[in-house]
């Protein structure tokens, strides 16, 4: 990040802007209503395995969540038996499918397991990446809108109460967690 370059404060205005810029990218938008109809449409249980090996590959490529070996990934998801925590929005679907066992090695996807419960329930399962942590980092430290530790960030309980209490600091609640994740993720990567 350049020293000198400011970030502008989060507000309706600048929420707005980065909203209009995401609908007027293409490739963003296809590939939002792709996974969409992959998700809700073709694919949306959890139970076969091809069709969570057809979420999980697509969200892999479109993210680069960089998953080398995605099956044991999807087998773990079917195994889990995660449909009724993601309709509900019960949180702990996200740590749920996050840790998997790969040729004998403990991976840990958190990333790719909050976008993962994202597509199937935008409302209640905000999206972690290292750009939306890196600016959530950045306003605490410039604004003080909440405390927490950059640990924090990688628990998924506290990263969506620190996504919550960004909304509220800077009078964001008319936004949804996925527009929210639009912004930050947008000016995250504008910035970082």
């Amino acid at each position: 990040m350049d020293k000198n370059k400011e970030i502008p404060q989060p507000s309706i205005e600048e929420v707005e802007k980065y909203l209009k810029k995401w609908k007027r990218n293409e490739e963003y938008c296809n590939k939002e209503k792709a996974l969409k109809k992959l998700f809700f449409e073709l694919c949306p249980k959890n139970t076969d395995i091809k069709d969570i090996l057809l979420k999980a590959s697509t969200l892999n490529d479109f993210y680069s969540t960089n998953i080398f070996s995605i099956y044991p990934v999807a087998k773990h998801i079917q195994d889990k038996g995660i449909d009724s925590k993601l309709k509900k929005g019960d949180i702990s679907a996200v740590s749920d499918i996050q840790n998997v066992t790969i040729a004998g090695k403990n991976k840990n996807f958190y990333s790719f397991a909050s976008k993962y419960c994202s597509h199937h329930n935008s409302k209640d399962y905000p999206i972690y990446d290292s750009y939306v942590d890196r600016i959530l980092r950045y306003f605490r430290k410039c604004h003080k809108f909440f405390d927490f530790k950059n640990e924090d960030l990688k628990d998924y309980v506290k990263f969506k109460g620190i996504i919550i209490e960004f909304q509220k600091f800077y009078g964001l609640n008319e936004y949804s967690l996925k527009q929210i994740d639009q912004y930050l993720w947008q000016l995250g990567k504008e910035y970082f």
